[in-house]
């Protein structure tokens, strides 16, 4: 009878191809360029679908300075128009303050005993950037008019 020196080893198996996978894993030390791709292309998709949905919703946060401002200029009529019996055609009468950087012009159209017009208009080329105003309007009885809407060309 021969002695055995050497311990006897249980044969490795491979489950699924796992050893041969580990084996492959130690020596590899960064990422493929197919698979950086893939990570460039997964990051261009979702890009893609979140960036119009941001810009439309920024442009329609943009409006509600108008809306905001209109609304004061309204209470502020009425207030006027209670003192004096007449709507105000000036904004610095009725004491209306415009935020220092607002988007929006405000402007009182029309004013007489009975009825008032004041208006919004967007004070840059566009909120989305191309020619179409947008504008707001409010009148004596409280009533907000999206009269050129930007956002809808």
């Amino acid at each position: 009878m021969k002695s055995r020196s050497r311990r006897n080893k249980p044969k490795e198996t491979s489950v699924g191809g796992l050893k041969m996978f580990q084996k492959f894993q130690k020596n590899r030390k960064g990422f493929t360029l197919i698979e950086l791709m893939i990570v460039v292309v997964i990051i261009g998709i979702l890009a893609a679908l979140a960036i119009p949905r941001f810009m439309k919703a920024s442009a329609k946060s943009k409006t509600s300075e108008a809306q905001l401002v209109l609304k004061q200029i309204y209470t502020m009529e009425r207030t006027y128009k209670q003192q004096f019996d007449v709507y105000s055609a000036d904004l610095n009468a009725i004491g209306v303050e415009v935020p220092p950087n607002a988007k929006y012009t405000y402007s009182i159209l029309a004013a007489d005993a009975t009825t008032f017009t004041a208006q919004a208009d967007w004070a840059a080329p566009g909120i989305d950037d191309d020619a179409t105003p947008d504008t707001w309007t409010i009148d004596q009885d409280g009533t907000i008019l999206h009269t050129s809407n930007d956002l809808t060309g």
